[in-house]
């Protein structure tokens, strides 16, 4: 006599599982037998609110356009977009899934890196007007500090304020054109940056090394064409390889595994085959942070050399003091970047890098005036100064 509602209750069960795939489908909560009576009910309902709040869940923590991995290009005829069952996609916007494993820190995330984003750039400018303000401060090294402090203001906002408004908004997507330009500028600015460093680091070389010649190589004039170098030399390095990519056809799926368009993830959505851009890329890469780094190597060989004849250790100290700092940054900047862009198949590991792209796209710009000028005493005597003037009378 139990046997029959037994049985019925083990359909529903089956026909809510056969659904699962479809919460909600009327079709699918419609299977039920009439004769179940409500003896079945409750377990009816219980399931389909379970598979509701799953799915309403993971609904959340998904941007809606994620759902939507493929997007037809609308400048072409739909027997052209569309041809078959096979159906062929090609991109007009791609899908930034950020730190998706991590959606129930949004809140958190967001904050933080708001936080960090609005320092960094309160950093850069202090700094730069600083050095602009005081006359004291008008020599190569403070000059070339102010466009490291203004590269670095560009660098952090390539990235940053997209990156915020899919935590806050989850407005994840980005459009073709516009992942273009942001990759271009975060790789020339990169690219700039090497350069800049390696140029400062020939700085210090001059100075401590040759200080008889150092103002007479050292003028204005070529302060300002060593600055220019570094910054066209940065975008010249990235047009060859940005070039090639403009040219690739992107025909879904659209999703990047990043929190901006960076060159790895981008290539894997690429339909045509990318070796050897990969390649190209690798070896501008080695180049830019090979021949930077060997400047920057062989100037300090020199400064130690130079610093190790002078007698007594204070000496020594005070002539080194002024390199300690352009030291770290460069020991930083070089081996979270050399990680990702300087070695084979950098894309076999997106988590990993993009926990390594936070570094050296959002906490290096932060660390970087702390350690470099604004620990220096110039700098807090410029600061001082600039108070004390403009302050009520």
């Amino acid at each position: 006599m139990h046997a029959e509602p037994h049985d019925h209750k083990t359909q529903v069960l089956d026909t809510i599982m056969a659904s699962s795939e479809d919460v909600g489908s009327p079709s699918a909560l419609m299977a039920v037998s009439p004769g179940s009576s409500l003896t079945v009910l409750p377990a009816l309902t219980a399931a389909t609110s379970s598979l509701v709040s799953f799915e309403s869940t993971k609904r959340n923590c998904l941007s809606p356009q994620v759902g939507h991995a493929r997007v037809l290009r609308s400048d072409l005829p739909a027997e052209l977009a569309m041809s078959d069952s096979n159906e062929t996609f090609l991109v007009t916007e791609f899908v930034l899934l950020g730190f998706l494993e991590l959606c129930h820190l949004h809140g958190l995330l967001f904050g933080s890196f708001l936080t960090i984003y609005i320092v960094t750039i309160l950093e850069n400018l202090v700094i730069t007007v600083v050095i602009r303000a005081s006359h004291q401060l008008h020599t190569p090294m403070y000059f070339l500090l102010a466009n490291l402090s203004v590269l670095e203001t560009l660098y952090t906002s390539v990235t940053v304020p997209k990156l915020l408004a899919g935590l806050l908004v989850q407005a994840k997507t980005i459009s073709f054109s516009g992942c273009l330009t942001q990759l271009f500028l975060f790789l020339s600015l990169a690219s700039s940056e090497c350069f800049l460093l390696a140029t400062m680091a020939c700085d210090r070389y001059l100075e401590i090394c040759h200080p008889l010649c150092y103002w007479a190589i050292m003028d204005s004039r070529m302060c300002l064409h060593l600055a220019l170098s570094a910054w066209l030399g940065g975008f010249l390095a990235s047009f060859v390889c940005m070039a090639l990519i403009s040219r690739l056809s992107f025909c879904g799926p659209n999703v990047l595994n990043h929190f901006f368009c960076d060159i790895s993830p981008l290539l894997q959505l690429s339909c045509p085959d990318t070796t050897a851009i990969e390649i190209l890329d690798f070896v501008a890469a080695l180049a830019v942070l090979m021949t930077s780094l060997l400047v920057i190597m062989v100037s300090y060989a020199h400064i130690l050399a130079t610093v190790l004849r002078i007698p007594g250790g204070a000496g020594r100290w005070k002539a080194f003091s002024t390199c300690a700092s352009h030291l770290v940054v460069v020991a930083i900047f070089y081996t979270t970047t050399i990680f990702m862009y300087a070695r084979p198949h950098a894309a076999s590991s997106f988590e990993v890098n993009k926990l390594v792209s936070v570094i050296y796209t959002v906490v290096t710009p932060l660390l970087n005036p702390i350690i470099y000028c604004l620990r220096n005493r110039d700098i807090r005597e410029g600061l001082a100064k600039l108070l004390w003037t403009t302050g009520p009378s």
